[in-house]
C-alpha cells in the first residue's frame, strides 16, 4: 500500500458508519520505509479508530496498557509506538505523563501513571536529567559523585514502583551529548568523562537485571542512526531529548519489547535456501557451484547460516521451505565443506517444488505450533508477498538485493526477542528431536495404552524457583491451545504470587524413556479460601497432549489441597478461539460447572472421598513445594 492508501483507510474508519478494515493493522508494515511524519499522522489518526474494526480471527489484536513517563518531552513518540503495536497485533491503550514526571510516577501511589494500571512502564531517560547544569569540567571525580547519586534515585524510585505493580519496566541507556563531551579540552579528560558515562549506564543495565525491570541498550542501537539524537531548537524550546527518527527507533524497540512482555515471540524460522542460505541455484549450479566462504557474495550467506545457527543455540526452531530437489539438498547438508548449518539443526524441511504458503501450513501443523510463531526468510519478493496475503500472521523477512544486509535484516525486526532464555530454550531443538523419535516408537504399537506404558513416563510437580519463573511466565503467555483464559499472568504477576502466601504457582517437568522434555506446564492457584483452592490458570505445552500429564498434575494439585484442609477443587476457565483443548481437562477429570460469570465457567470437584486421577502409565514424582 502506498503511503496516501493508508492515511485514506484510516480517515474512513474514523467516520461513524465505517465498515470495518482487518487487513489495515497488517499492512501498516507498509509504512516501515515511510516518513517519520507520514507514520506519525496515521498514529494520530488511529488513536481515535475503535479496535473491532481492525481486528479479525486472521489476525488478532491483544490488548495491552503501556504507560510513558520520563525527564523530558516525548514529542512524537506516542502516535508511532501506536503503529509500531499494532503492525504486530497489539492494540494498545497509551497513557503519557507530562514533562519530567519520571520519579513522581514511581514514587508516588496515586499517581496518574500509578492509576492506569500499566501492563508495561517505559521509562524515558536523558544526560540534562542526570548531568547538573553547571558542572565542573575540572572536578570529573565530584561528577561521578553526582551521577551516582542521581542512578541512586532513580534505583529506589523503582525498587518501590515494583513492589505496587505488576507490569514489567523499560529503562534504557542514555546517549551522552557530544556537545556535553566537547565541552572538555583535553583528550584524557574526554576519555575520562566516557569511562564515567559508561559507569553510569552499566548501573542502568544493572537495573534491568532486577526481578521484572529491564533495560534497553539504547547507546548500541543508535550506533548506524542516521543524524544527531536531539535537535537543539527542539531541545531548548520544548525540552525534547529526542528528534522524531530517534523516537522511531526507540517505538520499535519498546514494541518489540511490549511482544516479548506478552509472549508473543515467534518459535520458528523457516528459511530458502538458495539465495538465501547460499548464493546461487543449488539444481542449476550443482554442490560445487553455490557460492559460500570467506568471499562477497558467499560470505554473506555465510554469516545468514551464523545468525541462524545463533537463534538456534538460544531455542529457536529453524526449518527449510525451499523449492528444490530434496535428494541434491540432502547432498549439500551433508557434503558442502562451507555450509554451517546440518540437516540435525533444522526440526523439519519442506524440500519440494509445492506452494510455499501451504508447505508453511504443514510445518506449523507438523510442530503443533500456530502460523503466528513462524517466521519465514525468502530472496523472492513474489514468495514472500504471497505468503504476506495468503497467511497474514506469518512474519515475512524479505532478502532481497544486495545480501551484504541479509543478516542486519534477518535480525532487525526482533522476531525472536524473549526477556529471559534458560536451560529448556537453549535444548529446544533436541526436545522437538525427541519428540520426533517418540512418534516413530509410537507407531510400533498397535494399541496407545501399550505405547504409553512403555514409554516410561515420569511427571514432577514443584513450587517454582528463581530459576523456573521466567519460563513458567513465558510459557504461560505463549500457550494458547492447553490454557485456561486468554489474558495470561505476566512475570511480574506470576513473581508476585509465587511470593505470596495466599497463592501457590507450580511447575511440571515431564521426563520419558527418550529423555527430559523440561518444564512443560504451570498451575496458578489461589489459596486464600481454606477451603477451597482455586486454579486461576494451568497451561501445558503441546509437545505433552495426549499422555495423560494434566490428570498428573491435577492428582498431585489435589493430594496438595486435601493436606491443608481444602474439601474442594475450583478450577477458572474462560473460552478463547483455540483454547478448546485446555477447557476438556475439566469434565474429563471428573470437574463440574458450579456458575458461569461474565463469560468465565468455575468448574467444582470434591476432595472427599480423594479423586483418583493419576494414570496408571505415570510415576509421579514429589517435588519441593511448601506448605
Amino acid at each position: 500500500m502506498r503511503d496516501e492508501e493508508v492515511l485514506h483507510r484510516i480517515r474512513r474508519l474514523r467516520r461513524p458508519d465505517a465498515a470495518a478494515d482487518p487487513e489495515l493493522a497488517p499492512g501498516l508494515v507498509h509504512l516501515d520505509d515511510a516518513a517519520v511524519t507520514v507514520v506519525a499522522s496515521a498514529g494520530r489518526l488511529l488513536a481515535d479508530v475503535p479496535v473491532e474494526k481492525l481486528a479479525s480471527p486472521d489476525f488478532p489484536l491483544r490488548p495491552l496498557r503501556v504507560a510513558v513517563t520520563g525527564t523530558f518531552t516525548p514529542g512524537t513518540l506516542e502516535p508511532l509506538l501506536r503503529v509500531a503495536l499494532l503492525r504486530i497485533g497489539i492494540a494498545a491503550e497509551i497513557h503519557v505523563s507530562g514533562f519530567d514526571q519520571l520519579v513522581l510516577d514511581l514514587s508516588d501511589p496515586r499517581s496518574a501513571l500509578a492509576e492506569f494500571r500499566p501492563d508495561v512502564t517505559l521509562c524515558l531517560l536523558h544526560d540534562g536529567w542526570f548531568l547538573p547544569a553547571e558542572w565542573d569540567p575540572g572536578d570529573l571525580a565530584g561528577l561521578a559523585d553526582v551521577l551516582g547519586e542521581r542512578a541512586g534515585v532513580l534505583a529506589a524510585a523503582l525498587r518501590g514502583y515494583a513492589t505496587r505493580t505488576e507490569g514489567a519496566v523499560l529503562l534504557h541507556t542514555v546517549p551522552l551529548s557530544p556537545l556535553e563531551h566537547r565541552s572538555l579540552v583535553s583528550f584524557r579528560g574526554r576519555a575520562e568523562l566516557g569511562r564515567i558515562w559508561r559507569e553510569l549506564n552499566s548501573q542502568l543495565l544493572e537495573l534491568g537485571e532486577r526481578d521484572t525491570t529491564y533495560t534497553l541498550d539504547l547507546e548500541t542501537l543508535l550506533v548506524d542512526h542516521d543524524g544527531p539524537v536531539r535537535d537543539e531548537r527542539l531541545y531548548r524550546f520544548a525540552s525534547m531529548a529526542w528528534t522524531p527518527t530517534v523516537e522511531r527507533r526507540y517505538a520499535h524497540e519498546a514494541a518489540t519489547f511490549c511482544r516479548a512482555v506478552l509472549g508473543r515471540t515467534a518459535k520458528v524460522l523457516a528459511l530458502d535456501l538458495d539465495n538465501t542460505l547460499w548464493a546461487g541455484v543449488l539444481g542449476d549450479d550443482g554442490l560445487t557451484g553455490i557460492r559460500l566462504g570467506t568471499d562477497y557474495p558467499g560470505n554473506c550467506h555465510r554469516d545468514v547460516q551464523r545468525r541462524a545457527l545463533a537463534l538456534r543455540r538460544q531455542g529457536v526452531l529453524l526449518a527449510v521451505c525451499s523449492k528444490n530437489d530434496p535428494d541434491l539438498v540432502t547432498e549439500a547438508f551433508a557434503q558442502h565443506p562451507d555450509l554451517l548449518l546440518r540437516s540435525d539443526d533444522f526440526v523439519a524441511q519442506a524440500v519440494n517444488w509445492g506452494r510455499k504458503d501451504e508447505n508453511l501450513r504443514q510445518l506449523a501443523a507438523t510442530l503443533n505450533l500456530g502460523l503466528d510463531a513462524v517466521v519465514f526468510a525468502d530472496d523472492s519478493p513474489f514468495e514472500c508477498e504471497l505468503v504476506r496475503r495468503e497467511l497474514p500472521t506469518v512474519r515475512v523477512v524479505e532478502l532481497a538485493g544486495d545480501p551484504a544486509g541479509f543478516p542486519t535484516r534477518l535480525l532487525t525486526e526482533g522476531h525472536f526477542t524473549v526477556l529471559a532464555t534458560g536451560a529448556t530454550d537453549r535444548e529446544r531443538t533436541e526436545l522437538y528431536r525427541a519428540r520426533a523419535g517418540r512418534e516413530r516408537f509410537a507407531a510400533t504399537f498397535d494399541s496407545a495404552a501399550d505405547y504409553l506404558h512403555e514409554l516410561k513416563l515420569r511427571v514432577t510437580v514443584r513450587e517454582v524457583d528463581e530459576h523456573s519463573l521466567p519460563r513458567v511466565a513465558q510459557l504461560g503467555l505463549r500457550t494458547n491451545q492447553f490454557t485456561m483464559t486468554e489474558r495470561a499472568h505476566t512475570e511480574a504477576q506470576t513473581r508476585t504470587r509465587a511470593g505470596s502466601p495466599d497463592h501457590l504457582v507450580l511447575t511440571v517437568e515431564v521426563t520419558d524413556r527418550f529423555g527430559a522434555e523440561g518444564l512443560v506446564g504451570g498451575l496458578w492457584l489461589s489459596r486464600d479460601d481454606p477451603d477451597a483452592w482455586v486454579i486461576e490458570n494451568f497451561v501445558l505445552s503441546c509437545r505433552v497432549f495426549s499422555r495423560g500429564v494434566e490428570q498428573a498434575a491435577l492428582h498431585r494439585v489435589a493430594e496438595l489441597a486435601r493436606a491443608a484442609g481444602a474439601t474442594r477443587l475450583e478450577a477458572l476457565f474462560r473460552p478463547t478461539a483455540r483454547n478448546k483443548p485446555g477447557g476438556a481437562v475439566w469434565p474429563a477429570a471428573g470437574f463440574t460447572v458450579a456458575s458461569v460469570d461474565d463469560g468465565t465457567t468455575r468448574h467444582v470437584l470434591p476432595l472427599h472421598p480423594p479423586p483418583r486421577l493419576l494414570p496408571a502409565w505415570i510415576a509421579l514424582e514429589e517435588g519441593d513445594i511448601r506448605a
